[in-house]
């Protein structure tokens, strides 16, 4: 273990593992290495860049002998940018490991019964999934290993694109991005070119100056797009300039937003949006249902696995029309509103005020009468009063943040006593903490992962657990 230092090259390392963090795993010397860029199976030279008493963190410098299941990345990004971290991983490989990464998590934190579980459920689409992504300007782009090799001066430092990962100041300019269809990638690249042409400023965080800050593209299974620029200053002939050339160039986009942002960070709940051209919303369709999607709302990212994921969650339900559900996290009530049709009456409850006005308004546009729902913390809301006015749950499904749930809704859940639960998670750790606590009063009858973001180590986990 004493050999191994930071900055010291180790040659023909051989990478045996994925951690539940989604970087490979290397074993030299009896010391743990997580690796950048290494796939199982892959012997390569690896340079130390991080040195803890009971591992080391380091990337790939040299593949040496390449592993079965590694492939050729498709993005030039690829390395840089921290989106899309697994491309050098052929698909049935994430897979296994995505299940892998919900069996660990049940199984040595929640010491639980996985005797259940089924296949993943995998995307059909590996690429151009996401309907919606987010970009920074900058005009201190970060430099690539080749732009810097080139020894070229590089005048134009203007950048648009993602944070380099742990690095909140550094923004790689982005040409090309496989995760959104078109004309995500047109719309960002003719922003920039016009920005640049019309020596509008890009923002420096650290100076906190510049014009253009954030850039968001929102897209819909109905073919309406959504674009929303924060400005950070005010500079309204420019912002008419920039805007105009975007509703004439391009007149597909349905909802063309801005808002004037001189906070310390990007979160738009306490900003006004202008609507500048079209509708302040965009529409989303499920099941012939429309989901009314505003800047602020939150969507799933993948519409098409989202239904995937709905469908399950539903099919657990074993729903005959007579049953109340309560749908606990119901964010704008797109889980509710799609269950409402097969059940007696679903109560969604969500911390986000702005999210239950959604999810009040997707009831209202698909006349959906038998839902209702309620804004504040769980912990408070969902009490012995709140199941007594409406009713004793005979399904509850949980879709909680990545924060799992507190240990007094856990204890309310139970006291409810509902014949089904159904838990959806986006964190199988924090989820196995939290049945773990469940299973003394419930049995465990289904687990099925689903895999929402391909090229990525992220996993959603479906659980059904039956009253005992």
């Amino acid at each position: 273990m004493s050999k191994i230092k930071k900055n010291i090259f180790i040659e023909n390392a051989p990478i045996v593992d994925i951690s539940s963090e989604g970087k490979a795993v290397a074993k030299v010397d009896g010391m743990v290495i997580f690796v950048d860029g290494g796939v199982p199976g892959d012997v390569a030279d690896i340079l130390i860049t991080r040195k803890k008493n009971n591992y080391a963190e380091g990337h790939v410098t040299n593949i040496k002998n390449p592993s079965k299941d590694r492939e050729q990345p498709i993005c030039e990004h690829f390395g840089y940018c921290g989106g899309c971290k697994w491309q050098h991983m052929n698909y049935a490989t994430q897979l296994r490991f995505k299940q892998k990464t919900v069996v660990d998590a049940l199984t040595r934190i929640g010491h639980l019964d996985i005797s259940t579980m089924q296949p993943i459920v995998g995307n059909k689409e590996n690429y151009f999934y996401r309907n919606k992504l987010e970009f920074s300007f900058s005009d201190k782009k970060w430099l690539t290993n080749e732009e810097i090799k080139t020894g070229n001066t590089i005048d134009n430092r203007n950048g648009l694109g993602f944070h380099i990962p742990r690095m909140f100041d550094k923004i790689l300019d982005i040409q090309n991005c496989y995760l959104q269809a078109e004309p995500s990638n047109s719309i960002r690249n003719e922003i920039k070119k016009f920005a640049t042409q019309h020596q509008l400023s890009f923002f420096n965080i650290r100076e906190k100056s510049g014009l253009l800050r954030t850039l968001m593209i929102r897209t819909s299974s109905t073919g309406e797009i959504m674009v929303l620029i924060q400005f950070y200053e005010n500079q309204p002939e420019n912002i008419l300039l920039l805007l105009s050339h975007l509703q004439t160039t391009f007149p597909q986009i349905t909802s063309l937003q801005y808002v004037i942002n001189a906070k310390g960070n990007d979160t738009l709940q306490d900003l006004d949006i202008i609507t500048f051209h079209g509708q302040d919303h965009i529409f989303e369709e499920m099941e012939g249902l429309k989901f009314k999607i505003s800047a602020r709302s939150f969507y799933q990212t993948n519409s098409l696995q989202a239904y995937e994921l709905y469908k399950i969650t539903r099919e657990l339900c074993a729903l005959t029309g007579n049953e109340i559900i309560y749908d606990l996290y119901t964010g704008t009530g797109t889980i509710a509103n799609f269950v409402a049709k097969q059940a007696k009456k679903v109560i969604g409850v969500e911390y986000v005020a702005d999210a239950v006005v959604d999810a009040k308004n997707n009831s209202d546009i698909n006349h959906i009468l038998n839902t209702c729902f309620y804004a504040g913390d769980m912990k408070d809301i969902l009490n012995d009063q709140f199941v007594q006015k409406h009713g004793k749950p005979d399904v509850i499904i949980t879709d909680p943040p990545r924060a799992g749930m507190h240990e007094d809704v856990v204890r309310v859940i139970l006291n409810a006593s509902p014949k089904r639960i159904v838990y959806v998670s986006c964190n199988p750790a924090t989820q196995a903490r939290d049945l773990a606590m469940m299973v003394k009063d419930y049995e465990i009858k289904a687990i099925i992962p689903v895999d929402m973001f391909p090229q990525t180590a992220h996993v959603e986990n479906v659980v059904l657990l039956l009253k005992k």
